[in-house]
């Protein structure tokens, strides 16, 4: 079976990589950035809708507000970046919000923070891949018409991608990210030359329709609210900014400096784009709805359910190349694609803060280690199959799952910048140089800043999101917070448990006798190996047990073992109701409380076969056996096995796995290990 998987595996993800070439797998800066920043940049395409479709609710006259919203999620970008450049020279170890929170402001904001990232992680995930199937759906009615297998199907090929490893994933997703950005801010600045210059007039494909407004002449705190709401719904670019702290040990050295450097050109590239598709959208008379079936005009009659509602960049393309052109099919494929590859920013960032927690004992051990292509493979695996649980149950419906998102990121970036303002305090306590003294002081002025606003930021997303779905959020965010807690408990409970004493007890003084048990159903070369086997460890007292359940077999055990004279007791007890389990158990308990220092060893033979199917035939009772002895202290349970003539097959199988090469390995030449010995001259 495993000869079966190992080839399909190798084709998928590659040939293993030794532990020594991880170095080889760091990134630099024009590839580091497609990784860690597709998601902010990719949000582009959605975020300025967001936008629009919040104000459509009182109507295309309040699209006047939409760049007074750019500009406050401009500010907001600039205040993270500038806070999050702190945060990456001064924890540079890959635990970015979560270690900031856990050394400043105490293990339970940590785990508040980490639960909030690992929720948001998923989100991403979901929210990228289904906002990619909508906009390739424009285009191709099948995928639209079975958009929940489709980015199910997508976020599969995305996980095998990530599987084959860090460096090699962001190789491929470098393309779709830069074409899309150099498209953006081609369709950008040729759309002004257009306007500004040409003195052209561009009109998106719904310039002609009007709006039904839900709330028509909306003033005071409704218009206000519906502000706030806006704002929040645009704070979607944001996301993903944190991944960068995250993943500050993939990058190549100076990893810091080199963090700091991309964070500061994916704020840049961000916010340019974002403001530019808003202001090109109001030049191109782009017109949104929550519901436009009902909502979106044309002639008097609504336009009906059989209306498509592209997106706005793809409107504002249109109006600015031309429907049809070259310009605007390369900017579409490449808006679609770069929005499935978005989610490549939560599969670096979930799989490296999984790992980071469960060396805290927080999760499971088993995201702690690297795969076979030194990428964190059970983090990549447990991401894609809870993005694909969210991506089932929401119908792939980025607008309702864009109502879950942000608080997440939010909550970390608050607690974030309040842990790094705690940190400078802490710092400036002791430091008496005035320069290094300035430059903490400024630092923790762009972190106090950062978390004044982050904060009431997230008290508008709370308000304005908690009845459209933020609640899942939060709630996702509470099951995180009490998985973890109850997996730190057990871990903790288990080494409590477990640790050796400092001084010497008077149970590990004393050596306790060991009463050996071999159990024997027929007297064969099995039986006589574990017998012989006993013999040699050379225990206390040794004895054979057997359970009667047929009085035929009972009777021909005992002439065989009298007639070859086997200097080992039998003792067989009787079971009336041909129970093999509950008899053996109930005798070793016996031993144990006559004796309760000594130790009970239970030798079992085992038959070893070679094929899967071959184990459903043999040692079912010493499998219920051993899973019921493991309860049962004081006992030791030790398997003998004997091979039988199918396990040597299964060894020439292995030997034959073991001198397999990958496809292309014989080509390559195989790899030298060590070091070349120096010639010696005689």
């Amino acid at each position: 079976m495993s000869k079966l998987t190992d080839l399909p595996k190798r084709i998928l993800i590659g040939r293993a990589l030794r532990s020594d070439k991880l170095g080889e797998t760091l990134l630099p800066k024009r590839i580091a950035l497609p990784v860690f920043a597709s998601d902010p940049l990719s949000s582009v395409a959605y975020a300025p809708g967001e936008v629009l479709l919040v104000l459509s609710i009182a109507g295309v006259s309040a699209y006047h507000f939409s760049p007074w919203i750019a500009v406050a999620v401009v500010v907001l970008m600039f205040t993270v970046v500038a806070s999050y450049r702190q945060n990456v020279r001064a924890y540079p170890s890959g635990g970015g919000d979560y270690e900031v929170a856990t050394t400043n402001l105490g293990p339970k904001s940590g785990l508040t923070v980490a639960s909030a990232l690992l929720v948001d992680y998923v989100l991403t995930v979901a929210v990228s891949i289904s906002s990619g199937v909508e906009n390739l759906g424009s285009a191709i009615p099948f995928v639209i018409e079975h958009k929940t297998l489709c980015a199910i199907g997508a976020i599969v090929l995305l996980t095998l991608m990530n599987l084959r490893g860090v460096k090699e994933s962001g190789k491929l997703f470098a393309i779709p990210t830069y074409l899309f950005v150099a498209g953006v801010f081609l369709m950008i600045l040729w759309g002004a030359f257009r306007g500004v210059v040409l003195g052209d007039a561009m009109h998106a494909p719904t310039s002609d329709l009007e709006i039904k407004p839900e709330h028509e002449g909306l003033a005071g705190f409704a218009l206000v609210f519906l502000l706030l709401r806006a704002f929040s719904s645009g704070c979607a670019a944001l996301t993903g900014v944190e991944a960068i702290s995250n993943g500050v040990p993939a990058f190549r050295k100076p990893k810091s400096k080199n963090a700091a450097t991309t964070l500061a050109m994916m704020g840049l590239l961000a916010v340019t784009m974002f403001c530019g598709i808003i202001g090109l959208a109001l030049a191109t008379d782009v017109k949104m709805a929550e519901n436009p079936a009902v909502d979106l005009i044309r002639d008097g009659v609504p336009v009906g359910a059989g209306f498509t509602q592209d997106p706005v960049i793809a409107q504002v393309a249109e109006a600015v190349f031309g429907h049809g052109s070259f310009l605007f099919i390369v900017l579409a494929a490449a808006t679609a694609l770069v929005l499935f590859l978005a989610a490549n920013t939560a599969y670096n960032g979930f799989p490296l803060l999984g790992s980071i927690l469960a060396q805290d004992r927080y999760l499971p051990r088993q995201l702690h280690t690297r795969g076979d292509r030194l990428a964190f493979s059970n983090g990549i695996v447990l991401l894609a199959g809870a993005a694909i649980l969210l991506v089932w149950v929401y119908g792939a419906d980025s607008t309702r799952l864009i109502q879950l998102y942000i608080v997440g990121v939010f909550v970390s970036f608050t607690l974030s910048q309040t842990g790094m303002v705690r940190h400078w305090n802490r710092l400036l306590a002791d430091e008496r140089d005035q320069a290094k003294r300035r430059h903490m002081v400024r630092s923790r002025a762009i972190n106090a800043f950062g978390a004044f606003f982050c904060g009431m930021v997230l008290v508008i997303v709370l308000a304005t999101k908690f009845t459209h779905g933020a609640w899942v959020a939060l709630l996702g965010m509470v099951i995180f917070y009490g998985t973890m807690t109850a997996i730190r408990k057990h871990y903790d409970r288990v080494a409590a448990e477990i640790a050796a004493d400092k001084t010497p007890t008077d149970e590990s003084v004393r050596p306790s006798r060991v009463h050996a048990i071999v159990l024997v159903s027929k007297l064969h070369r099995p039986t006589l190996r574990a017998l012989a086997y006993a013999k040699l460890i050379r225990a206390d007292h040794l004895e054979a047990l057997s359970i009667s359940v047929d009085p035929d077999e009972t009777k021909a055990l005992r002439e065989d073992w009298e007639r070859r004279a086997i200097n080992v007791p039998l003792k067989i007890l009787d079971s009336p109701y041909r129970e093999v389990t509950r008899p053996v158990i109930e005798y070793v308990k016996g031993l144990r409380r006559q004796s309760p220092r000594d130790v009970i060893s239970v030798y079992i033979p085992e038959y070893v076969v070679g094929h899967w199917y071959e184990h459903l035939l043999h040692n079912q009772s010493a499998l219920r056996l051993k899973g019921r002895l493991l309860f049962t202290p004081g006992v030791m349970v030790t398997s003998v096995p004997y091979q039988l003539q199918s396990s040597e097959a299964a060894k020439k199988r292995a030997r034959k796995r073991a001198d397999w090469s990958a496809p292309g390995s014989v080509r390559r030449g195989p790899v030298e290990r060590g070091h070349k010995e120096p010639n010696r001259k005689g």
